[in-house]
């Protein structure tokens, strides 16, 4: 069976960043990226808190309020999508691995409504499906 990795949480790690350092997202109008300043954010402790990330996800899902960086990523998400995450860092593009696998692994039900809201034709779905021959050791330090 294949596993399926959307790149909507790609941006995710971005907006969590911003939250705790309470400042809002900026993209760099320099190349066209977003911003790098945040690369640094222990994403780790905001994986841990299932507070906030149950936070996010309610606002993606349009199932509770939005903090100003929960706006700002909804409105980043459909790029970051349709851009398979050009834009971002590849600081940005490991930590959106985490925090893929750690939703994935650890909130499935959550996983399948952002799945079936942001991507319900499973346009994403295909392209970011891991193969059956995937080495799924790496993702055990993922889970709680």
């Amino acid at each position: 069976m294949k596993t399926f990795v959307i790149l909507f949480f790609g941006v995710f790690f971005i907006i969590f960043s911003d939250f705790v350092n309470g400042k809002t997202l900026h993209r760099s109008t320099r190349d066209d990226k977003y911003t790098t300043r945040y690369d640094n954010v222990d994403v780790d402790r905001i994986l841990h808190s299932k507070r906030l990330l149950l936070n996010y996800i309610n606002c993606l899902l349009e199932k509770g309020p939005c903090s100003p960086e929960g706006r700002e990523l909804k409105k980043i998400l459909p790029d970051a999508l349709v851009t398979n995450c050009s834009k971002c860092s590849e600081v940005q593009k490991k930590q959106a691995g985490k925090i893929l696998t750690f939703v994935l692994l650890n909130y499935r039900n959550e996983w399948n409504q952002l799945v079936a809201k942001y991507d319900p034709d499973g346009i994403y779905r295909k392209q970011y499906e891991i193969d059956d021959d995937y080495d799924y050791s790496e993702l055990d330090s993922a889970k709680k």
